[in-house]
């Protein structure tokens, strides 16, 4: 089932001093199983935009069609625990969220809130915490007495073990070391791989050129344009425009080029580079 946003308005603060239109005239549609990214100028409306997927907040105008249920202006929050079980949101800094006295009860929280017996939760709290790659020996343990990076492992596993349908991240590997953000990105990937959807807000555009296969664009509340990462990245001068970087293997492939090696086409990530470059070595050395 698709995602449907239909002239999506969020305003903070209505009808006061402090009013702003957070999102404004948002329309868009998400295929099931994709991974999709959310970039956009601090400010844009990304945050905003992603915590309108699980109801936290709820349109202040239109409409959004997602996991069978239609959220509005006026719809009823007792009736969202089902949806959120269905769509789960991962804060940039999850870690925050933990409270429980072990990590495998941290993890068995979402389980058991959602319905599973002790013994489901236990056994999907066992499985996450290997997936999200922490042994077996810290589940006895207090999360408070665990790495930086281990506690947000733990989080994202906490969320993860009831298995929504549709897993959003807001920045999820903010602090991680880089093979620690590799890992969780396999991750995610994998678990979009296996039929889900996966959302993700970022500021780093290797990511979406890595794992992204869809991308939203905002700017200031608007949704500027709904493209592939390929099609967003084919235009360096409307990135610029619009605040944004290029993937780090175009700004080096353009470097490429300017030293007289052309890369026929646009690569997005450092392994299609390498490839080009490769096939370029070749042919040259086979002429």
């Amino acid at each position: 089932m698709s995602i449907k946003f239909e002239k999506v308005d969020y305003i903070y603060s209505p009808k006061t001093p402090f009013e702003k239109k957070a999102l404004n005239n948002i329309s868009f549609e998400l295929k099931e199983h994709s991974f999709v990214a959310i970039i956009g100028h601090t400010g844009s409306g990304k945050s905003t935009l992603m915590q309108h997927f699980n109801a936290l907040l709820k349109p202040s105008a239109g409409q959004i069609k997602i996991a069978g249920f239609t959220l509005n202006a006026q719809t009823s929050n007792k009736n969202l625990k089902r949806l959120r079980e269905k769509v789960s949101l991962v804060f940039q800094f999850p870690e925050a969220q933990l409270f429980e006295s072990t990590v495998l009860k941290d993890i068995e929280y979402g389980p058991k809130n959602f319905g599973y017996s002790e013994v489901e939760a236990n056994e999907l709290a066992k499985k996450w915490l290997k997936k999200v790659g922490l042994p077996s020996s810290v589940g006895d343990r207090s999360p408070f007495d665990l790495s930086g990076g281990q506690m947000r492992r733990v989080a994202i596993a906490g969320v993860m073990a009831y298995e929504p349908d549709i897993l959003c991240l807001d920045e999820p590997a903010a602090g991680l070391d880089p093979q620690g953000k590799r890992e969780m990105f396999a991750l995610f990937k994998q678990y979009q791989k296996e039929g889900h959807t996966v959302i993700l807000v970022t500021h780093n555009m290797d990511d979406v050129a890595e794992y992204a296969d869809d991308v939203l664009v905002l700017e200031k509340g608007k949704l500027l344009k709904h493209a592939t990462p390929e099609d967003i990245f084919s235009d360096a001068q409307w990135l610029s425009e619009h605040h944004l970087a290029m993937p780090t293997a175009n700004l080096f492939a353009e470097k490429l080029v300017e030293n007289d090696l052309s890369i026929d086409v646009n690569p997005l990530t450092i392994d299609k580079l390498a490839n080009e470059i490769e096939e370029k070595l070749v042919k040259e050395n086979n002429e």
